[in-house]
């Protein structure tokens, strides 16, 4: 798989007459290479990936990872390189761009240290941006992906379960994300030894719970806190940074009330959010345009007197954001293997409303990777 990738990227950079591409984002790497885990720039050590148009691959990354390099790294030649030691991780970068006339990389998320060294030692000016590329490769989904993709909605789906019987008046907040992160681990060990032969992929959930509750329900990315939440009081949670199953990533969000909604306002808004998720959804399908499905989400909103939205999704893959967007301005056509992350969602200024689900793009409409009710009726947790 990640080979078949290698050579499809050398295809691309002969038919844009490339030379040579450097990919230094943690999740390109990985969707090349198959590598991951190792220390990232947040410690000073730069990752990156070298592929040739016409000659061999190389991985340069640092000595402390070398052993998983060698065991994960999917590459014809990986170079270590240690802390202080002669130069480092430039070591290898001249000889890879001499003579070499057109150079790629990825502009926006290449680290500041590794672009202004590539500036100084390229023999060329023409350096071009190789993302575009990229997201464009990663849009359809293999059939290894879409699997992935499956089994990351099983695990957002108990995740969500799990939260929503841990939330009672009474308990804090972050006994629910213990509850949402334990469910989401062991559902994820299950899948991992049923399905994968790769032993050393954690089923670990990570990323801290975004969730709110009461007083705090409009503080969107708010994390699960020492909060006692009561009852009447709406509660959100949102999995999207914890959905991320063998590294594929997923969106999945709901809103809850705690045995009843002592604020019936908030019944209205929270309908108009599902109408508008509601209303995408009516468009999702092969040919589509994605700003339309935006639009259609928008207009449910605004109709009904509420501010102007932000975006209705969003492509999802190894990376939380990819190419297409549901947005306003993109125009990209949406085929079968795309995968999205939709939003029904409305803002007031003491209260706000979002579901969001995740999908796979078929050949006829849309397949549902996550689960779980949104009438109304069914998100007020009463207990019996």
């Amino acid at each position: 798989m990640f080979s078949d990738r290698l050579n499809a990227l050398r295809n691309r950079l002969a038919e844009n007459d490339i030379e040579v591409a450097l990919i230094t984002d943690d999740d390109s790497v990985y969707y090349f290479t198959g590598y991951y885990d190792y220390l990232h720039m947040e410690f000073g050590r730069p990752t990156i990936l070298i592929v040739p148009r016409d000659g061999k691959s190389l991985l340069i990354t640092p000595g402390i990872d070398f052993n998983m390099a060698q065991q994960m790294a999917n590459v014809d030649r990986i170079e270590s390189w240690n802390d202080g030691m002669g130069n480092e991780w430039r070591e290898e970068i001249p000889a890879m761009l001499r003579n070499v006339l057109s150079i790629a990389l990825e502009t926006d998320l290449m680290p500041p240290a590794v672009r202004n060294y590539i500036d100084k030692v390229a023999d060329t000016d023409n350096i071009s941006d190789i993302t575009p590329t990229i997201s464009d490769m990663r849009m359809i989904k293999s059939a290894e992906e879409l699997q992935l993709a499956r089994h990351a909605g099983e695990v957002a789906t108990a995740m969500m379960n799990a939260g929503r019987a841990a939330i009672s008046a009474g308990v804090a907040e972050y006994e629910v994300a213990l509850a949402t992160s334990a469910a989401g681990t062991r559902k994820a060990s299950e899948l991992l030894n049923q399905f994968y032969a790769d032993s050393s992929m954690s089923p670990n959930t990570h990323f801290l719970q975004i969730m709110a509750s009461g007083k705090d329900i409009t503080l969107t990315h708010h994390r699960a806190s020492t909060r006692i939440m009561q009852s009447g009081e709406p509660v959100f949670l949102c999995f999207c940074g914890m959905t991320n199953f063998h590294r594929f990533k997923l969106g999945f969000d709901r809103t809850f009330w705690i045995d009843e909604i002592a604020d019936e306002s908030q019944a209205v808004v929270y309908q108009v959010a599902v109408d508008s998720q509601a209303a995408a959804l009516a468009l999702l399908k092969p040919g589509a345009i994605a700003e339309d499905i935006h639009s259609a989400y928008a207009e449910v909103i605004q109709s009904a007197g509420y501010d102007y939205p932000f975006r209705c999704g969003r492509g999802t893959g190894f990376s939380f954001l990819e190419k297409p967007q549901l947005v306003l301005g993109d125009k990209t056509v949406l085929q079968a293997g795309m995968v999205f992350a939709v939003d029904g969602s409305v803002c007031t200024d003491d209260f706000r409303a979002q579901v969001g689900d995740s999908f796979i793009i078929t050949d006829d409409g849309y397949e549902a990777l996550t689960s779980h009710p949104k009438a109304i009726d069914d998100v007020v947790i009463r207990l019996i």
